[in-house]
């Protein structure tokens, strides 16, 4: 088939080897010997547990690790699987260990696994983190039987999440692609998915795998596609996602614009279907919510808003450039305010985005630039975020964030009006 010339000869050789599948299981890796042997055991759990009568196959998708993270791989087995169910699985959960190839990335280790799905003939499929501390057994079960048994394509993770975790998901990334695909896809870059075998062909044929979105915003492009692409879309809620998470008042700048630079890119490639999306609605969920502790985040809410400051002085003639009059005179005004009473309102933030995007469409300056002017706008709606936030409840912030999301499908009109003209 077309799909083998992804794969190594010793790879087309194991295909060859194992019996049709039911369901594969991808790691993408980098250097994670420390944490990946808990992810096997895992997936090996729950394919015990929830489907035991199942052909399976598990793959790893490795970058070229130097600490030993295949050998982790191919070593770590479940053990005793009577302390897991009443009855042994009916067939072995097949192992396939491969480099994967391409421009660095996570985009190229998901088309190797991709590539392999297609080949084998899986059904549903999964790709999972290799850093996980906090997948379970259930996880397997949540992320396949929406796949197997309801007909899904493509879920996506829910997670709980500490309220500031995930600023970047839950300023832009989030509310823009709900407000534009018209999808509530809590987490559209959770980097946990299941997906059906179709939908592995139907990325296999996409146009992104020697492209800056390939390599960064590969978790973007997936949720995207599948949405655009008119396949059936739902969410499983599996717990805490436990990660080593980082303070929002540190240096994100190259994640902040290679996430937003994806973004962006898929709003050109995809501007025929969001033109004609008028509002947004839920998706089904799956699993059961429950409240689980989280990991306290420190924010150094000082420190962005001086960055912001110094970003006045110096990035001015850039904003001016970039922004609408207005917004950038809206922007300009947040200067000199107490910081303990910062505040960067919601409909000038959703304003600031919906321009940088206008911008970016129409190559207003370079690419690059536009995105790193970005930073100092983002830390300093996020430090206005955790301000306004600071004594909210979980509930609170929810009823906060759900506003910042329609102010974005109400603006969208006017967006779609500039873009056109």
């Amino acid at each position: 088939m077309q799909h083998e010339l992804l794969l190594q000869e010793e790879v087309q050789q194991k295909i060859r080897e194992i019996p049709p599948v039911d369901i594969l299981i991808g790691i993408p890796s980098y250097n994670n010997a420390q944490t990946i042997s808990h992810v096997v055991r895992a997936i090996n759990a729950g394919l015990a547990k929830y489907f035991p009568d199942r052909r399976a196959i598990l793959v790893n998708s490795d970058g070229g690790s130097t600490d030993g993270t295949p050998d982790v791989v191919r070593e770590t087995s479940i053990g005793d699987y009577r302390t897991l169910l009443a009855s042994h699985p009916l067939h072995t959960v097949h192992k396939i260990i491969t480099p994967y190839h391409g421009i660095p990335g996570k985009g190229s280790a998901l088309r190797t696994i991709f590539g392999i799905a297609a080949e084998t003939g899986a059904r549903a499929c999964a790709v999972v983190d290799a850093d996980l501390r906090s997948i379970t057994p259930e996880w397997v079960d949540l992320l396949l039987s929406p796949v197997l048994r309801e007909g899904f394509d493509f879920v996506a993770p829910m997670y709980h999440r500490h309220k500031y975790d995930g600023t970047i998901t839950n300023a832009i990334v989030y509310p823009l692609t709900r407000a534009l695909y018209g999808k509530r896809v809590r987490q559209p870059i959770g980097g946990d998915f299941g997906f059906s075998g179709r939908l592995a062909e139907h990325y296999l044929s996409g146009d992104v795998w020697h492209t800056d979105v390939a390599r960064f915003g590969i978790d973007i492009w997936m949720t995207t596609t599948a949405i655009t692409g008119g396949f059936k879309v739902c969410q499983s809620f599996l717990g805490a996602k436990i990660h080593d998470v980082k303070d929002p008042g540190v240096d994100l700048s190259a994640m902040l614009t290679q996430v937003v630079s994806s973004v962006f890119s898929l709003m050109e490639a995809n501007e025929e279907y969001w033109s004609k999306v008028n509002a947004s609605t839920a998706v089904p969920l799956f699993g059961f919510e429950y409240a689980v502790g989280l990991e306290p985040i420190h924010v150094d809410v000082n420190r962005m808003i001086v960055r912001f400051e110094a970003g006045q002085g110096d990035l001015a003639p850039v904003w001016k450039k970039v922004l609408a009059e207005d917004t950038f005179q809206d922007v300009k005004g947040l200067e000199g305010q107490d910081h303990q009473a910062f505040r960067f309102p919601a409909d000038l933030w959703v304003r600031t985005i919906y321009d940088l995007a206008l911008s970016y469409h129409r190559k207003v300056i370079n690419r690059d630039h536009l995105l790193k002017s970005l930073t100092p706008l983002y830390l300093a709606r996020t430090a206005s975020f955790v301000l306004e936030t600071a004594h909210a409840t979980a509930e609170e912030v929810d009823g906060i964030l759900e506003d910042v999301c329609r102010e974005y499908e109400t603006r969208k009109p006017h967006l779609i009006a500039r873009w056109e003209g």
